[in-house]
């Protein structure tokens, strides 16, 4: 008579929704796939790595990325990846200066946005087309402006 109680080894792990990793026992082996961006001539094996900080520190993964402008110019940069949270939005972000500019030039478009939206003389002075053009007239001639200072 047969058993209908068996297993193939290993632990059920119940899953929770606010789990994001569970840990793995002592007796088992992780296996990470490659972690740069070209494959290893050689394979390697590495024993003794128990956390993902230690196989960040052996790995040191890290990519080149071209970013290109609005101008169509190609910003060569170095992203690494030295802990989980690098891979976030936040965490590339940060290594970037290319992407810090950007981010910072999107606050500020927020910001005026927001004040364009908000700005009752602003909005009555578009709505006259008069207004209009002496309120561009006015731009053309601070950007003609800087340009010149430059």
């Amino acid at each position: 008579m047969m058993d209908s109680n068996y297993g193939i080894g290993g632990t059920e792990v119940k899953t929770d929704a606010s789990e994001a990793f569970v840990d793995i026992p002592q007796n088992r082996t992780l296996m990470a796939e490659k972690l740069t961006k070209d494959a290893p001539v050689k394979p390697e094996v590495v024993h003794g790595l128990q956390t993902i900080e230690q196989v960040f520190e052996h790995f040191k993964p890290e990519i080149g990325v071209d970013f290109e402008d609005a101008s169509g110019q190609t910003r060569k940069e170095s992203l690494s990846f030295n802990t989980l949270g690098d891979f976030g939005t936040k965490g590339i972000t940060a290594q970037s200066a290319f992407l810090k500019d950007n981010a910072a030039k999107k606050e500020e478009y927020l910001k005026i946005i927001k004040q364009l939206k908000s700005n009752k003389i602003l909005k009555t002075a578009l709505a006259d087309p008069e207004a209009k053009q002496a309120l561009l007239d006015a731009i053309n001639g601070m950007v003609a402006d800087l340009d010149n200072h430059q």
